[in-house]
């Protein structure tokens, strides 16, 4: 039997937004003030939102089960499949030996906390961000930082104040893409919309990193490095959104900023190299104790992981290996079970065998076993270990994703947006805390645009503003939302040691979170009612209404399955290549 969704079960939409917000008041409480360890504060929140759902708005307790089973599925696969593979390449980098010569290798170019930060933290982490997504830069960036010697309290929290600004153009442009389709808006206007409000966040979020790690003074002692990497990727990120479309801004601002970064720290260096008060002082730049071949083959795991997700990120590879390896179950009791407004809600899971992200990260660990020098045996023991460790991260990313998927389901999420969406002509400055409080919900910018981009489009539109302004805010907004998701938390707590603090990495980003979305709420307003001239040209013409809808490509298995070919051509000759240049384990001396 069917349901229809409430939104509004106290008759008062700001009683009905106090009482769905009660789950989520629970979360950052027993996050930020009992701090509370992750997987117990997701548990309990679960519970209280099953009970709200259940009590206040009515839903069947059967439907709301399995609205939140639904949602722990995704968690496990593929979100913390993401988690799993990334950490596993590297604790095999670490257990053969390999990640002393990384560490080596970037001290050589600079053994000072702060460019390393830049380095792997903001531009690589942008480069993961943009290519796959979902969990993998927090995953990889912060594991590395750790494995440089960071403290893990920081080597989480930065990494995920630095994954922000990249965040809406990940996944080859999918939240943008996302936002177009629910909302009819362009999705180039909203490409270049965005390109037009986080750049300058980009070029503000290094400098604003290193100052969070070594203070005002030491921070500023840095500029010139930190606006090299924030100006190249913001510069790119701008030119590539809005000439390009939303599909390269990360891949290729990131490459630019890691290229400038790089090149710039040739020619300068700060005079006294920075290290955490529990470090002995820098002695300088170490000299690279490695050969070339040496160093290339320790960072080939890395190298073959930005290849194949890259690869991944490829509509046809992706749809080559779905066409093969993609099994969909309906959730029986559940799909199409719930009715919102008039139209049902599917509840269909997806078995991406091949295509997901993690598998991409599995295949560049089965081709790095090999290149570290690693036996099978090793690789076994690693993996077991990898498991071991992120058990209660599993357990927190999968039911985060239930409370998320239970929000949704229940209504409760709707009816926190039309309570957004009654400030009227403030509209504009509330827009991108609804993207916020989605991501917050669910982890994902993609998400919080499937959720809430309709509703920003109508919304807009009733008040006489462009529908292009709020919709880019609330990808814009979500953004900033991404550093205190727990889910996000979750993997970096997983990648770091960290598991049992996610109330302390909680703590540690909420002020930036909300100090980055005011100020992201701020450029909304000024694009709605004073600098309206940044607004893109032909957006007015076509976001009231629908965008044309293009016909599907058919579907070709042999353009999908050539470029797969060509990928995985590139990544043996990289293999073997890697094999031969860097023979022998590195010494350790």
């Amino acid at each position: 039997m069917t349901w229809k969704m409430v939104t509004d079960p106290m008759g008062n939409i700001g009683l009905s937004a106090l009482l769905a917000a009660v789950p989520i008041f629970y979360l950052f409480w027993a996050l930020a003030f009992k701090r509370m360890k992750g997987h117990w504060a997701a548990i309990s929140s679960v519970a209280i939102a099953l009970v709200v759902a259940v009590a206040a708005y009515g839903m069947p307790a059967n439907l709301a089960i399995l609205a939140t089973i639904n949602g722990m599925l995704f968690g496990v696969w593929p979100v913390a499949w993401i988690v799993v593979t990334a950490v596993f390449i590297y604790n095999l980098s670490v257990k053969t030996g390999q990640f002393e010569v990384i560490k080596n290798s970037l001290a050589s170019i600079s053994d000072d906390r702060r460019m390393q930060a830049l380095l792997i933290a903001f531009s690589f982490g942008a480069f993961l961000e943009g290519a796959a997504g979902f969990g993998t830069p927090v995953a990889i960036s912060a594991a590395m930082l750790a494995g440089l010697g960071f403290a893990p309290m920081y080597a989480a929290g930065i990494c995920l104040l630095a994954n922000t600004a990249p965040v809406a153009f990940g996944a080859i442009g999918i939240p943008i893409i996302v936002a177009g389709q629910v909302s009819g808006v362009d999705t180039m206007a909203i490409s270049q919309m965005v390109g037009r409000t986080l750049p300058f966040l980009s070029v503000l979020v290094p400098l604003y990193l290193v100052i969070l790690m070594s203070g005002w003074k030491k921070g500023f002692e840095v500029w010139p490095a930190a606006l090299v990497c924030g100006g190249s990727f913001a510069i790119t990120q701008f030119l590539s959104s809005n000439f390009l479309g939303p599909m390269l801004p990360d891949i290729l601002a990131s490459i630019a900023s890691i290229v400038c970064t790089v090149i710039f720290l040739r020619f300068w260096h700060p005079k006294e190299s920075w290290r955490f008060p529990h470090e002995a002082a820098s002695e300088g730049r170490e000299k690279l104790r490695y050969s070339g071949g040496e160093v290339f083959r320790a960072w080939t795991p890395f190298i073959l992981l930005s290849i194949f997700v890259a690869a991944w990120g490829v509509q046809s590879i992706k749809q080559f290996l779905d066409h093969f390896f993609l099994y969909k179950f309906q959730i029986a009791g559940l799909h199409n079970m719930v009715i919102r407004g008039d139209k049902p809600i599917a509840a269909v899971y997806s078995f991406n065998l091949l295509s997901a992200a993690g598998s991409a990260i599995l295949l560049a660990g089965l081709f790095s076993i090999p290149v570290m020098g690693a036996s099978a045996r090793t690789a076994g023991e690693v993996a077991s270990q990898t498991l071991k460790s992120l058990r209660w991260p599993i357990v927190t990313i999968s039911t985060i994703l239930g409370f998320a998927f239970i929000m949704n389901f229940s209504g409760m999420a709707t009816t926190l947006g039309l309570a957004f969406a009654a400030t009227g002509k403030v509209f504009p400055f509330f827009a991108p805390f609804l993207g916020w409080l989605g991501v917050f919900m669910t982890g994902s910018d993609t998400s919080t645009n499937a959720l809430f981009a309709k509703l920003q489009e109508v919304t807009a539109t009733k008040i006489g503003v462009d529908p292009v302004i709020t919709v880019s805010a609330n990808t814009s907004g979500g953004v900033c939302g991404k550093m205190i998701s727990p889910q996000s938390i979750a993997v970096a707590t997983a990648a770091t040691g960290l598991v049992g603090k996610e109330g302390d990495i909680f703590r540690f980003t909420l002020k930036h979170s909300l100090l980055l979305t005011a100020f992201i709420a701020v450029m909304a307003v000024l694009q709605a009612y004073v600098i309206r001239w940044i607004v893109p040209v032909y957006a007015k013409a076509t976001s009231a209404a629908a965008a044309p809808v293009k016909a599907a490509a058919a579907f070709n298995p042999a353009v999908g399955g050539t470029w797969l070919a060509l990928a995985l051509l590139v990544v043996v000759i990289i293999t073997i290549s890697a094999r031969a240049m860097g023979k022998g384990k590195p010494s350790l001396a």
